[in-house]
């Protein structure tokens, strides 16, 4: 059974950075393909970025530039890293592990951003 457990979530000034980490119990992030998604007050939740088992990343336009995804192997951990923040990036960000038909669920890290 694969557990999730992310950190690194808090409150922020706008323009500030937050490193976002999801560490990877029962199985290697490698062999799935991780992601993280955001939920904001009132809305679905959304995806921000996926890291692919090949080591491909892909970031959602909204937030392309700004942030980063990448996979520290001996950790066993992937990472968002979020720069320039806006309040509009305030949300709750989920870390997501998906190899069919198994779908994975951290339970979540606060991301707060004041103007």
């Amino acid at each position: 059974q694969v557990s999730l457990v992310e950190s690194g979530g808090g409150a922020v000034q706008s323009g500030g950075s937050l490193r976002l980490s999801c560490r990877v119990l029962g199985g290697r992030f490698s062999d799935y393909m991780m992601a993280w998604y955001r939920r904001t007050p009132g809305e679905q939740c959304t995806s921000v970025a996926t890291l692919s088992p090949d080591g491909r990343a892909n970031i959602t336009d909204s937030v392309n530039g700004r942030f980063v995804i990448s996979g520290d192997n001996p950790e066993n951990t992937v990472y968002l890293e979020m720069n320039n923040l806006k309040p509009e990036d305030t949300a709750v960000y989920y870390c997501n592990a998906k190899q069919w038909p198994y779908s994975y669920w951290g339970r979540g890290t606060q991301v707060t951003v004041s103007s």
